[in-house]
Parts: C-alpha cells; structure tokens; sequence
C-alpha cells in the first residue's frame, strides 16, 4: 500500500543523509500516516490519513456510541 493520504495527497519525500564528512546516502521521509475510522457520506469507512489533517479537523471520526 502506498503511503499518501487520502485527504491532502501527503507522500513520502526523498533527500539525502548528509555526514559530517559531507558523504550523501539517500533517504526517504514518510508522512506521520494513522488509520482512522472516518465517516463520510453517512457511511463509515476506514482512511489513512496524515496527523495535519486530523489536527485541522478536515475529518470527521466516527462516533462509536455506548449502547448499554
């Protein structure tokens, strides 16, 4: 499974390690992604989302309620 979320489009970045020495390895930097029960359309579904999006409040949890 890729690594984007399906809200912004976040995906992993690529750069370099960069020593002391100045000697480059390449890297990858992958976005803080959680799988969160989402509801959308009046349906829940399940979503990888980046912690931006859920912080900003661009998702709506799902709500488990208690039936006791």
């Amino acid at each position: 499974m890729a690594n984007i979320c399906e809200i912004c489009g976040k995906r992993p970045v690529v750069g370099y390690n960069v020593s002391h020495a100045h000697n480059k390895t390449k890297r990858r930097w992958y976005p803080n992604l959680q799988t969160v029960r989402v509801t959308k359309g009046g349906q829940t579904k399940k979503m990888k989302v980046c912690t931006r999006c859920i912080r900003s409040g661009l998702v709506d949890k799902h709500v488990v309620s208690d039936k006791q």
